[in-house]
């Protein structure tokens, strides 16, 4: 059976080697020295001054609107995982949507000056497959309208724009560490901000609001675990080998699949991408639908990601998106990992292939 993707654990014996130094210590939880020692190498890694490790991504988001304080009308992205949205609405805050770029299939910066109004205080936008969203726009925008931005850059770990990591754009980032992702903690995600005065309400936020006794904020069990951080620092090293090996894939893909009018998302110029997911977007939603289903067929698990398009919840009464609804009935996500062989990428590619013959 081939998922749409594969987590990748380590040679157990690794993992083995941070678990001695948690049992050691008997400390496993409330930011341990493991916890303590990936927020450092991440920082360093990403470029970025304050990195807080979180138990997951969707977390993430919410404390990052709790920080920046937001209460009334955020403007977002129809495509995405449905975490981005149902953060906003989680937080009591409204979800306004913006359509998305063709090329991209990010965020369209042209339509969001058109949504701004007198309630609007941030723009929440993604990153979508780890393809950055036009940030000198947006940023642009922000600062024309005294708005917040944050970015949901939950696919974009190892990815660069203009040399910088995708991470340290807006006032905050997130990032999701889920198994599902290109470096993950098994459950995990970080808040990234170079914000002083913000990065110390974001630490007492994701720690139930206060520092020892003294209470500061109503917060909340943002924390994650030592066992968590030992995956991530076991694999933090072994990031470079899996995006080039996924690189290798998405090409072969390409090379194969590209002849039979398949598109794929736009890379804009002075990106470094890191592969994160291999989207096709298809003629017609019927194309899909024949693909997925003769996949299936032979036990191989693509992913419509995203769908729905997030203003089609069937609890929200959301804007029309057409390009958004359109792209949500025909992208369908190959499988792609680093550990998928040539073997088992050619029945993919075969399968694909004759499927739209």
């Amino acid at each position: 059976m081939l998922n749409v993707t594969r987590t990748y654990l380590p040679p157990l014996e690794e993992y083995v080697k941070y678990l001695e130094k948690v049992w050691d210590k008997s400390w496993v939880t409330n930011h341990g020295p493991l916890v303590q020692e990936l927020e450092t190498r991440l920082k360093k890694t990403l470029g970025v001054k304050h990195l807080f490790f979180t138990s997951n991504g969707t977390i993430a988001i919410q404390i990052a609107i709790k920080a920046l304080g937001l209460k009334k009308e955020i403007i977002t992205t129809p495509f995405s995982y449905v975490a981005t949205t149902n953060s906003i609405l989680w937080e009591n805050c409204k979800p306004v949507f913006a359509d998305i770029k063709k090329d991209t299939c990010c965020i369209d910066p042209d339509l969001i000056e058109k949504k701004i109004t007198t309630k609007t205080e941030a723009i929440l936008a993604t990153h979508v497959y780890g393809i950055p969203c036009d940030v000198e726009k947006i940023e642009n925008i922000a600062k024309k309208h005294k708005l917040k931005v944050i970015y949901d850059a939950a696919h974009t770990f190892g990815a660069k724009y203009k040399g910088k990591s995708l991470a340290s754009y807006g006032d905050v980032s997130t990032l999701s560490f889920h198994a599902t992702k290109l470096f993950h903690t098994i459950e995990g995600g970080a808040i990234i901000t170079n914000n002083d005065k913000l990065a110390k309400k974001i630490f007492v936020l994701r720690s139930f609001g206060h520092i020892d006794d003294n209470y500061f904020e109503i917060g909340i069990n943002g924390k994650n675990s030592e066992f968590h951080a030992a995956m991530g620092l076991c694999l933090l090293n072994k990031v470079p080998s899996f995006i080039k090996r996924r690189k290798e894939i998405s090409e072969r893909y390409d090379n194969a699949l590209l002849r039979y009018g398949i598109k794929r998302p736009f890379i804009p110029e002075k990106t470094e991408y890191n592969n994160a997911y291999y989207p096709i977007i298809l003629k017609s939603e019927k194309d899909l639908l024949t693909v997925r289903r003769d996949l299936q067929k032979n036990e191989i698990f693509p992913r419509r990601y995203f769908y729905p398009s997030l203003n089609k919840l069937p609890f929200l009464k959301g804007e029309k998106c057409p390009v958004s609804e359109d792209y949500a009935k025909r992208v369908l996500c190959l499988p792609l990992s680093f550990e998928l062989s040539n073997t088992d990428q050619n029945r993919i590619i075969k399968i694909v292939s004759n499927s739209l013959k």
